[in-house]
């Protein structure tokens, strides 16, 4: 076999490896973060916010490992305020452990979260609020076990 279709040889096997990959790669799943994130992307700013205002209170939000399920504590110039947000557990392995829960402390600024709502796991937990015509955003993991 002289060089020139040794070369050629070479070329066709380099576009077929080629051709197998591109193969390979359209057949995996894409799977978003989320289904709207155009949407979200856009709405961003808000949560820029919200994680400012949040950082500026005197403590963060807390969320603790109880024997009955986990405690969500808010700071104490939240504590007595009327509050309306909603608490988002994430998954990133599997999204059918998703949960979003209403934001319903007490006068005390907890809330009880029930072992039962949320399966065990690692999350990232977003918790967005507003009280007093501003928005309030604190995102943290839990690894919930």
């Amino acid at each position: 076999m002289n060089w020139g279709n040794r070369i050629l040889l070479v070329f066709i096997v380099f576009a077929g490896m080629i051709s197998y990959m591109v193969y390979r790669c359209m057949k995996l799943p894409v799977e978003l973060v989320s289904d709207e994130y155009y949407k979200d992307e856009l709405a961003y700013q808000r949560v820029i916010d919200g994680t400012e205002r949040a950082n500026a209170l005197s403590a963060p939000v807390t969320i603790t490992i109880a024997p009955a399920g986990l405690v969500l504590r808010m700071p104490a110039e939240m504590r007595r305020r009327q509050l309306k947000g909603k608490i988002v557990f994430f998954c990133p392995a599997d999204p059918s452990r998703d949960r979003i829960l209403p934001l319903e402390p007490d006068v005390a600024g907890s809330q009880q979260i029930g072992a039962g709502t949320v399966r065990k796991g690692m999350y990232n937990v977003k918790i967005g609020w507003e009280t007093g015509g501003a928005n309030y955003f604190s995102e943290q993991a839990l690894n919930y076990q």
